[in-house]
């Protein structure tokens, strides 16, 4: 049995990209997801072999996350293809709802007046 890949939306490529060039945890990941930080930009923080006062991507994320949520990492982590995952499903769950609802017909008031 073949197994689908699953095509990531650029929305979340460009973190798993990220992740994949800076060796990144999914949890590290997702806390530079929570504070914001732009996956584009993390080039220049990640240059800490030319300037060495520089902390590590990983290290600066972490305590980064620290200061402001003043716990080490999210209680829960999730990965990028989780998340694409559920995207989907509620993806399909909301098209399954649509279709439901089309195939209802509305009461019409006539109708009502007529059977009390």
């Amino acid at each position: 049995m073949m197994s689908k890949k699953q095509i990531i939306t650029q929305k979340y490529q460009v973190w798993d990209d990220a992740r994949r060039r800076y060796h990144l945890s999914d949890a590290q990941v997702q806390m530079a997801r929570e504070l914001g930080l732009n996956p584009h930009k993390f080039g220049k923080l990640a240059n800490e072999k030319q300037e060495p006062w520089k902390k590590s991507l990983p290290e600066f994320i972490e305590e980064l996350y620290f200061k402001c949520f003043k716990k080490k990492q999210p209680e829960v982590v999730n990965s990028i293809e989780l998340l694409v995952h559920d995207q989907r499903e509620k993806k399909a769950e909301k098209k399954e709802r649509q279709i439901i609802s089309k195939d209802q017909e509305p009461v019409k008031f006539d109708d009502k007046m007529n059977a009390a």
